[in-house]
């Protein structure tokens, strides 16, 4: 009996401490899936040239260790990834905008150099945007000089937040400003085109006589200084640079057939969706061209464009096809007469030639450049901070795509390398 009794109170005991270690573990489990990584929000009181670079400088971020791929250096970024959230939304950018003296200082805007080949050569932007206003407030910052013009299209389905912090950009900088049409735009339509046709249309009445028009979307970011790409830009002697090759047949289903807008269900929740209605040739005896939705355009080029009827007809064709924005500019740049336009006969200009944007696919890493350090959508490589050297040495002017919660040294780095060329050493 006192045998059993013994044995009883062992068996409790093991019960006991067996209980006491899965209310342990739960516990262990709940704090760790509730309790939340470090979170960094970005105070732009008070910091006089680059708010974000807080970032690098809490942590010791050596941004030319970075770009000389110090292992080292650049394994502290990952750890630091680990377990640092990046806290900008909306609403840190609608904060940061609202007193324009306090922003305007803060950013230093109205302390960016500028030298007198910039001031003889000003350039105009499209930006088509959406989402993520403090990204939009990068790009703008890095992409800025007084002298040029920038022209922003929201997206009418965009938060009010966006909207606001968006505007508020527009209010606080003279030379920004909202597209005096906005479109409500769906993924792969026609509306898409229309944003940048949008803002094409008030540069052109701009009293900027600016030489080039660039457009650009929420997730780029620029890898030439203002002063670098004018050196680069008056090399094409009026000519444009973007992306027209000849369609596969894959892409010739894109306007051959008609195209209806439909509710998907899926991410975009509408988009054009093929029909088995075929299409009309292209008016005008047009050949058909491929290429990208972003461009580099000449002065000439836009104003041609937007008094030819032959542009007018085409685009009015173009409606019912998919992401027309892809052969739109690439068609029209082959157009015999059109200024600074591209021979027909000439070889494909594919993103590897066009200096106009760097887009890192995942199908190609390993083959056409290294492999992307950050993270994939859509088979697009977020860049990550090991990707630095490489995106400032491969000689295009822009890139795609950005996330400062994927990788937010990257960007600082980025900013860091572009405001110390901002000038040349001797003007």
């Amino acid at each position: 009996m006192k045998i059993r009794c013994v044995r009883c109170l062992q068996n409790v005991k093991h019960r006991c401490f067996l209980f006491s270690l899965f209310v342990l573990a739960v516990c262990l489990l709940v704090y760790i899936k509730v309790t939340p990584r470090d979170s960094v929000y970005l105070d732009p009181y008070g910091i006089p040239a680059s708010v974000y670079g807080i970032l690098n400088r809490k942590y010791n971020i050596n941004c030319t260790a970075i770009y000389e791929l110090d292992p080292v250096e650049i394994g502290k970024t990952l750890e630091i990834k680990r377990k640092v959230a990046v806290a900008v939304d909306d609403e840190s950018a609608l904060s940061l905008t609202a007193d324009c003296q306090t922003f305007i200082r803060a950013r230093a805007y109205n302390q960016v150099p500028v030298s007198e080949a910039e001031r003889s050569f000003p350039l105009a932007y499209s930006l088509v945007v959406h989402k993520n206003a403090p990204m939009v407030e990068r790009v703008l910052h890095a992409i800025y000089a007084p002298h040029n013009i920038y022209c922003i299209h929201y997206d009418q389905k965009s938060s009010p937040v966006f909207i606001n912090a968006v505007q508020n950009l527009a209010r606080c900088i003279p030379n920004v400003f909202i597209a005096s049409r906005l479109e409500s735009v769906e993924y792969a339509h026609i509306t898409r085109l229309y944003a940048d046709l949008n803002c094409l249309s008030d540069l052109m009445r701009s009293e900027v006589k600016w030489k080039y028009a660039i457009n650009l979307c929420g997730q780029d970011f620029p890898l030439k200084s203002n002063y670098e790409l004018v050196l680069e830009l008056k090399q094409l002697n009026g000519s444009n640079m973007l992306e027209t090759s000849r369609p596969s047949e894959f892409k010739k289903q894109r306007f051959h057939f008609q195209h209806e807008l439909k509710k998907v269900p899926y991410e975009y929740h509408r988009m054009p969706v093929k029909t088995t209605a075929a299409k009309d040739a292209p008016p005008h005896g047009i050949e058909m061209f491929v290429g990208s939705a972003f461009f580099v355009l000449s002065w000439d080029f836009v104003h041609h464009i937007s008094s030819s009827q032959v542009a007018k007809d085409f685009l009015s064709w173009s409606a019912d096809t998919y992401s027309p924005d892809e052969h739109f500019w690439a068609t029209l740049s082959r157009l015999p007469g059109v200024p600074g336009h591209i021979p027909r006969s000439e070889a494909d200009i594919t993103d590897l030639r066009s200096k106009t944007r760097l887009v890192k696919w995942n199908y190609l890493e390993g083959k056409l450049y290294p492999a992307c350090t950050g993270t994939h959508v859509r088979s697009v490589c977020i860049y990550g901070a090991a990707e630095l050297r490489w995106l400032l040495n491969d000689g295009h002017w822009f890139a795609n795509k950005f996330d400062p919660k994927v990788d937010p040294f990257l960007l600082t780095c980025l900013e860091e390398k572009l405001m110390e060329k901002r000038l040349p050493k001797q003007i």
